[in-house]
């Protein structure tokens, strides 16, 4: 876990000015990322000098030419074997730390996308979603997995926000593999009561209304209203969706699955779309590699 000092981030202010309320105070993620970079920045400086220019290395493997994940790398895969190879490859590779497999798999070819993930070691699975480090972080064993990026970001920006999480009511919705359900686990474990809503939850703003702490990631547009939000909760936005916005050169902008305008107007801290969840998901996935090295070269010192 991070040992970031959890103070507000951001402006705006959480409480009550005479008759008028305040508008929710803002956390930053990208103020939250540039700290655990530089802290990760300092572990990696004193591993380098420790261990002889030891560096951590991340791989990430791409099937297709998707232009969404061009970022990464543009190796073009046509069959379930060779992906599956070449993660044996990275898995058998001693100078790898963290492993990651670019969802979805753009491919001519279907390729059960659960097999490939899977075949990711789970020493090197700094994404999180193999089955044994979702089983693991079901059960609470937080020290002995890989939380998601997306989900650790989430409580690393709670945290910022100085609110404890333990005893408090949670509220997720959505119920993906990457983002909703290893929150609703990530929040048991730190000790909140936790309610996670879906597609098929008939009372939706009632249960939003009775929240402490509400992440969203249900990927629809600023479907969370405002007005369904309890006064001074925590809400937290995963969501990345694209409107029309005829004002902009792109003719669209993009907004969260929570409508900022009026859900500011209640909220105590709420993070923003851009910069809010997205760049803690980076830094997490960092903090991941990181965390992979290190236990690497335990594993090695206990063995020499």
């Amino acid at each position: 876990m991070l040992s970031v000092v959890a103070r507000p981030l951001g402006l705006g202010a959480s409480c009550c000015r005479g008759s008028r309320r305040a508008i929710a105070t803002v956390i930053s993620g990208n103020k939250a990322s540039k700290l655990v970079r530089e802290r990760l920045k300092e572990e990696v400086e004193k591993m380098k000098v420790q261990f002889c220019g030891f560096r951590p290395s991340l791989v990430v493997l791409q099937v297709g030419d998707r232009d969404d994940s061009n970022l990464y790398i543009s190796t073009k895969l046509k069959a379930a074997a060779e992906v599956l190879h070449s993660i044996m490859s990275v898995n058998e590779n001693q100078t790898v730390h963290g492993l990651i497999v670019q969802l979805p798999l753009d491919t001519v070819n279907h390729i059960n996308s659960e097999l490939v993930t899977n075949a990711v070691s789970p020493e090197k699975d700094v994404d999180g979603l193999s089955c044994i480090n979702a089983g693991k972080l079901s059960r609470g064993d937080l020290n002995d997995c890989f939380i998601p990026c997306t989900p650790n970001g989430c409580l690393e920006l709670i945290r910022q926000t100085g609110v404890s999480v333990a005893g408090k009511h949670a509220v997720v919705i959505g119920r993906s593999k990457i983002v909703g359900a290893p929150m609703h686990d990530l929040l048991l474990w730190n000790h909140a009561t936790v309610t996670t809503c879906h597609s098929k939850t008939p009372d939706l703003p009632e249960q939003v209304g009775r929240a402490d702490i509400l992440v969203v990631g249900a990927g629809r547009a600023e479907m969370v209203r405002g007005g369904w939000v309890k006064e001074g909760a925590v809400v937290i936005d995963c969501g990345i969706n694209y409107v029309p916005d005829e004002t902009r050169a792109s003719g669209k902008r993009v907004v969260g699955d929570v409508h900022y305008a009026s859900a500011n107007q209640r909220a105590g801290f709420i993070t923003p779309v851009p910069g809010g969840v997205g760049p803690m998901t980076v830094a997490m996935l960092m903090e991941n590699t990181v965390q992979s090295a290190q236990r690497f070269l335990l594993r090695s010192q206990s063995h020499g």
